[in-house]
């Protein structure tokens, strides 16, 4: 997720303390059973345990872990799409703390384990998990104090390359047979958008721009190197030069705009609307005299799902509002 975060709090003197308990309580527990299991069954007993390679190497995980620890929002979808809930999660900011378009029955319940890329480790270890995800790039510092609380999988990145990590979360949680079935969604999907967009060729004829105002920064448009940018593609529509670019985005200031221009526009504000510029953007006659804008398609989004949430639940979400804006008339 972009956005400022906190600096990064010092907490290992105390957890020290909660995990010397944790491995107090794990030596009095029942005897950690063989290898063994089948990681694509989400049926059957916790028992047994399978390795998955990560970032950080081989991790042996339990074969159907029962109190997973998530660590970001990718991490999140990808255990809600496959029917687990986390017993913990760090927060996404919001009044909520997580995401709004995640399913509220879903996530409700799930312990706040601090913020992402700054999670509270002692708060981890009070959960006793048997699995912690998260992604290299968010908790690569943390990883040797999370290991020593469960076994924990990060994927190297987050958002562009979400359809490899959901595979390795999947692979984690034992729910591969999971996976396939909403891969297989997704991709029906897609090719329910394309054909209501007209056919392939339809598509790749509409070019659509992503936008997105950011707090204490340039505006951000979004390339194809980006979560929202994979899923465009997949649906084969076309994207602006400035955006058909293999980068996560390109900075433009106000003056600027116009290379944002496109035959659709999506736009969203992280942070207030006012400190990002949207209000002086969108206000502008430069604004005004974009294309889409000027044909009435320029279609304010929610910055949650559109560009914080990542995965294959609010990919289904992104491909309805997708096809119900590019076929309004």
């Amino acid at each position: 997720m972009s956005g400022s975060r906190s600096t990064r709090s010092t907490r290992l003197p105390a957890v020290a303390a909660v995990l010397l308990c944790t491995a107090l309580a794990a030596a009095c527990s029942s005897p950690s059973t063989s290898s063994g299991g089948a990681p694509g069954d989400a049926s059957g007993s916790a028992s047994g345990t399978h390795t998955v390679d990560t970032a950080m190497g081989p991790v042996k995980v339990p074969s159907h872990p029962r109190r997973v620890v998530v660590l970001d929002t990718a991490e999140l979808d990808s255990a809600i799409t496959l029917g687990v809930k986390p017993v913990g999660a760090t927060s996404a900011g919001t009044s909520s703390g997580f995401l709004d378009y995640l399913p509220q029955g879903q996530v409700a319940g799930i312990a706040d384990v601090g913020e992402i890329a700054d999670p509270n480790l002692e708060a981890v270890a009070a959960l006793n998990p048997d699995l912690i995800l998260s992604s290299k790039v968010r908790d690569g510092a943390h990883y040797d104090a999370l290991s020593k609380i469960a076994p924990t999988v990060l994927t190297e990145s987050t958002g562009a390359p979400w359809k490899a990590d959901f595979q390795l979360h999947a692979a984690a949680l034992g729910r591969t047979a999971q996976a396939a079935q909403a891969v297989a969604a997704y991709q029906a999907h897609v090719a329910r958008v394309t054909a209501a967009l007209g056919g392939s060729a339809k598509a790749a004829a509409t070019t659509v721009s992503m936008v997105r105002f950011v707090e204490g920064a340039d505006i951000r448009l979004y390339g194809n190197a980006s979560y929202i940018g994979t899923i465009l593609k997949d649906v084969g529509l076309a994207r602006p030069s400035a955006q058909d670019v293999d980068r996560l985005n390109v900075d433009v200031s106000p003056e600027q705009i116009g290379t944002a221009d496109g035959d659709a526009l999506f736009y969203a504000t992280y942070g207030d609307p006012k400190a990002a510029k949207e209000t002086q953007v969108t206000g502008s006659p430069l604004w005004k005299q974009l294309t889409a804008v000027g044909a009435g398609h320029a279609h304010r989004v929610d910055d949650q799902l559109w560009y914080q949430g990542i995965g294959y639940t609010a990919a289904g979400k992104i491909l309805d509002e997708l096809q119900q804006d590019l076929t309004a008339k």
